[in-house]
């Protein structure tokens, strides 16, 4: 899945100075996210971003379904894909963390890798509880405690991921608070800063990209996407489309400055878009194999009536 990155790059101009330059922008956004709107094109990138965003948040909720349904996702899903997937989201977050971005940008980061370790974590309660249930009768006993234990492991698991959830974004938003009143830093600084975010761009980019490819061959090594669902990837299909959408509606009119836009924005681009591809494939996958599966049934019962009238013939 390909978070969308959370923190921007201004173009030499720190979110603190930007406030003082914006006059004219859309109130709620500029409360909301600090970010000055002044035309139609900037408003609807705004809102498209949120809406990506929105997918995203959501974007795990159906696999969780699914898994807790059929408690096959360790068979279903692939562990080089869940690694990747929270790569990405960690660079997305420490990106956030060093840049300073605004604290609904750093408590988004958050939420998404508070997804990923819950998802990852359900992965791994499966993975144990399905081991275990293919060892002999004898060791029934100390399997059904070892189920209690992997679940009590999980419950709590989870309560710290919500307490983190709680904890951190409050010490975030103090954190900003007090760097709020900072108004001046030195350009290194702000290179520096800038630089950081370029290069973790480029390194979710490439966890998004490389999350695709494990899955893809998991899928075609069990000809078959059952336990996967497929929400999760078409929610992450319309998130990556809006995302690089509200990049493109906000290039600047200017010649001079596209250049260096596309130039700052080259990873993001690279990351939305190129997941978006590969997610193609993978939605090419779901329906091969769903009419496999849907052919099967039919092919076994075509073998089966024959044998059944032998029977009542002889």
């Amino acid at each position: 899945m390909m978070a969308p990155q959370l923190y921007t790059h201004a173009f030499n101009i720190s979110p603190v100075e930007n406030r003082r330059l914006c006059i004219n922008g859309t109130p709620w956004i500029w409360h909301l996210l600090e970010e000055c709107v002044e035309n139609a094109w900037e408003y609807w990138s705004v809102v498209i971003g949120l809406i990506s965003i929105v997918c995203f948040l959501f974007a795990a909720l159906p696999q969780l379904y699914v898994a807790y349904q059929n408690g096959k996702v360790d068979q279903a899903l692939s562990l080089g894909f869940l690694l990747c997937w929270i790569g990405g989201d960690l660079t997305n977050f420490i990106g956030c963390y060093l840049t300073n971005q605004l604290p609904v940008q750093i408590v988004t980061a958050i939420f998404y890798v508070n997804m990923d370790i819950i998802v990852i974590s359900q992965f791994a309660y499966y993975k144990l509880k399905n081991q275990k249930t293919t060892k002999c009768m004898s060791f029934q006993r100390g399997l059904n405690g070892g189920s209690i234990n992997l679940k009590n492991f999980c419950v709590t698991w989870v309560l710290m991921c919500i307490t983190l959830c709680v904890i951190l974004p409050s010490q975030l938003l103090l954190r900003h608070q007090d760097q709020s009143t900072v108004l001046e830093a030195s350009k290194n600084t702000l290179g520096m800063i800038e630089m950081s975010g370029f290069i973790c761009g480029y390194v979710s980019c490439m966890f998004y990209l490389g999350s695709r490819f494990p899955q893809l061959y998991k899928n075609f090594q069990r000809r078959s996407t059952e336990g996967t669902s497929y929400l999760l990837f078409a929610l992450a299909m319309m998130g990556n489309c809006t995302y690089g959408l509200s990049l493109v509606l906000k290039i600047p009119a200017a010649e001079s400055l596209r250049n260096l836009y596309f130039l700052h924005h080259l990873p993001w681009l690279i990351g939305s878009f190129g997941v978006l591809f590969l997610d193609i494939f993978m939605t090419a996958q779901f329906i091969m194999y769903r009419k496999q599966n849907k052919r099967r049934p039919s092919l076994v019962a075509l073998e089966v009536e024959p044998l059944l009238v032998n029977e009542e013939d002889s």
